[in-house]
């Protein structure tokens, strides 16, 4: 990598850095973003910090484009040099390449089919596309020319999809006209034309030729991107934007039923996304890395996408899933295309852990250099069988802590440099100032010391605003313990100083990495006809993590016949399905009479949880319930 990027390649260099940031936070920072190419350099470093408000600021009157970064002031030295190497759903098929000067020439194409179709400097563009390379080009196109981009996984239904657009009042969609996944095939293109049935501000839907389905094509609406690309000029001048303009809105779940649009602003996720990957994975000039997640997810934009392109690195983006055509398949990509550095989730790892051991005996996976994980913290008995079996005893594990609102990585080893430990999510990068609070915001000072998660000053990728409704991102974040971010999460701080992530404290479920509120799945299974209320928890899942755990009453009661209640069960599955996708899908369903409500009516869920788990010989005070009883029938039903 460019000398000219401030590296840390030592216990000491990550000591001097960190000191560094806290004492001298806007030299450090200064210096950190020197090297990137900027328009116009910035007045300030940083502004606002976390008043109950929230506003921060980085580098604050800086104009640049993200693009000219990613892609044209690699050119001179890189042009030659892999981007991404994309690996398809099928090993039959061939995989692509597209080195740094074809992707530039396919952002700047895609970015001039965008112009010409009316996209312009911050309108909101909705992607909902398989995992192939016209996503990323797609992505990017949106930056170069100023448009605010909002990926939407594509797995999600067609209302979550209308509920994501008309937030965003997203004038363009581009998608695709089917996808594969694994042995499953998906019509990507009838599931956009059902969610845009409700949502009058699209103009436009630029549809992807991939799979060779005829699709529906709307008349004034719809147009095909081969059709529009035909002709167009392989140059494109990138738009100049502020740093604190919008990049990107990413939806993530939250306690209330309606997703938050997390927006990210240009310069400080930029930064941030850099530095994190060169430091965390400690990538060198000829590494291939491959992030597995979907680039639906914020671990997709960040370390997929942006970081690596930024850092001039070789990514590889996957379509299928790791156990198709079966459970060798990750390991047989590693091999393949000599992949050195391994980002995944330990669901990922917990599902392969669970098929034969000669599916990664199979390979030799030399190549390797540094694992990572991601998405929830990675339970010790997966670490082990990661670094043991893939790893072979000789790789460092980085076990990354983030979330989609602090934009990029937080607390994490820096690979093989600072001190790491099975579970256990490691020491803060530079400029990231943890504390551990009491539920009633007193700091708790010292290691061997347990409490809620917060971080006490602003990092350049921190969340700038929920799209629309700043008052949300204050509330949820910036008002419960006021001069801090509020992660939601508990944590443990060891005898070292280091980290581990102990779970949410908020009515959130973590289901293989992604957050799905309580609330959202609740007002998904409460659509079932059949459905009079719900809760929902949250369970520990051998595979998933954590596994979707629903008591439903029932507009009828509790049917006494085995066959009705299969049939109730499978018709929830089915809404929840609908509302939000496959992925928020509830592991078990229990069909009760009535739940653990307070007088007040508020719902126990600390019992629900109890009961999910297992655990009801502590199930602790019950007397404050409207109705005790309800709890021992809970329990009945649940044997």
């Amino acid at each position: 990598m460019p000398a000219n990027h401030p590296r840390i390649r030592s216990f000491e260099d990550y000591q001097t850095a960190y000191r560094r940031s806290v004492d001298e936070p806007d030299a450090f920072w200064a210096e950190v973003a020197e090297p990137f190419t900027w328009r116009r350099k910035w007045d300030s470093v940083r502004g606002g910090e976390f008043s109950p408000a929230g506003r921060s600021t980085w580098f604050d009157g800086a104009r640049l484009n993200i693009t000219e970064n990613c892609l044209d002031r690699h050119l001179a030295q890189r042009g030659n040099k892999l981007a991404i190497i994309w690996e398809p759903n099928d090993p039959k098929q061939r995989h692509l390449r597209l080195t740094y000067r074809e992707l530039h020439q396919e952002v700047c194409k895609f970015a001039n089919v965008l112009h010409n179709l009316g996209v312009e400097k911050g309108d909101r563009v909705c992607l909902y596309l398989p995992m192939i390379p016209q996503l990323a080009v797609a992505v990017l196109a949106c930056a170069r020319i100023g448009a605010v981009h909002s990926v939407v996984f594509a797995g999600f239904s067609s209302t979550a999809i209308a509920d994501r657009v008309n937030d965003a009042e997203a004038a363009f969609v581009i998608t695709a006209d089917g996808l594969n996944r694994g042995p499953k095939q998906i019509p990507v293109k009838r599931v956009v034309d059902e969610a845009l049935a409700h949502c009058p501000t699209v103009r436009k839907v630029l549809v992807v030729e991939h799979l060779g389905w005829p699709v529906q094509m709307q008349e004034g609406r719809d147009v095909w991107y081969h059709e529009e690309v035909e002709g167009v000029a392989k140059t494109c001048p990138a738009e100049e934007m502020q740093a604190e303009d919008p990049l990107f809105i990413l939806y993530t779940s939250g306690s209330t039923g309606k997703p938050k649009g997390v927006v990210h602003s240009t310069a400080g996720y930029m930064v941030w996304a850099d530095y994190t990957f060169r430091n965390v994975f400690q990538v060198e000039e000829n590494d291939v890395y491959w992030c597995t997640a979907d680039i639906g997810w914020v671990t997709g934009h960040s370390y997929l996408l942006y970081g690596p392109l930024l850092a001039g690195s070789t990514s590889l983006m996957f379509e299928g899933v790791p156990t198709y055509p079966d459970a060798g398949r990750f390991w047989e990509v590693i091999d393949k295309h000599s992949v050195t550095i391994f980002y995944t989730a330990p669901t990922a790892i917990r599902s392969l852990m669970a098929a034969p051991l000669d599916n990664v005996l199979s390979y030799s996976l030399d190549s390797l250099r540094v694992l990572g994980s991601v998405g929830e913290p990675i339970n010790e008995e997966a670490w082990h069988w990661y670094h043991t079996h893939v790893g072979k005893e000789r790789c460092p594990i980085v076990d990354t802590w983030w979330q989609t609102e602090t934009g990029g990585i937080m607390l994490s080893a820096l690979a093989g440099i600072t001190p790491s430990k099975p579970a256990h999510a490691g020491l803060p990068l530079p400029g990231v100032q943890p504390v551990l609070l009491t539920q009633e915001g007193q700091e708790i000072e010292g290691n061997e010391q347990e409490g809620y998660l917060a971080i006490k000053a602003s990092w350049p990728a921190v969340i700038r605003t929920t799209w629309g409704d700043h008052e949300r991102a204050e509330q949820t974040y910036f008002r419960p313990y006021p001069g801090t971010y509020f992660t939601g999460d508990g944590a443990r701080r060891d005898q070292d100083g280091l980290y581990r992530i102990i779970g949410r404290v908020d009515d959130v479920i973590n289901v293989s990495g992604h957050r799905f509120g309580t609330a959202e799945i609740e007002n998904a299974i409460n659509q079932n006809p059949h459905v009079v209320e719900s809760a929902v928890v949250g369970y520990p899942h051998d595979v998933k993590g954590q596994g979707i755990y629903a008591y439903v009453i029932l507009q009828n009661g509790v049917p006494d016949k085995e066959t009705e209640r299969q049939h109730i069960e499978a018709s929830v599955i089915e809404t929840v399905v609908a509302e939000i996708g496959k992925i928020a899908r509830p592991d078990k369903i229990q069909i009760v009479s009535g739940l653990p409500k307070t007088r007040s009516g508020k719902i126990m869920r600390r019992i629900l949880r109890k009961v999910a788990e297992g655990e009801t010989s502590a199930l602790g005070d019950t007397t404050t319930l409207l109705d005790p009883a309800v709890v021992d029938e809970i329990i009945q039903g649940r044997k």
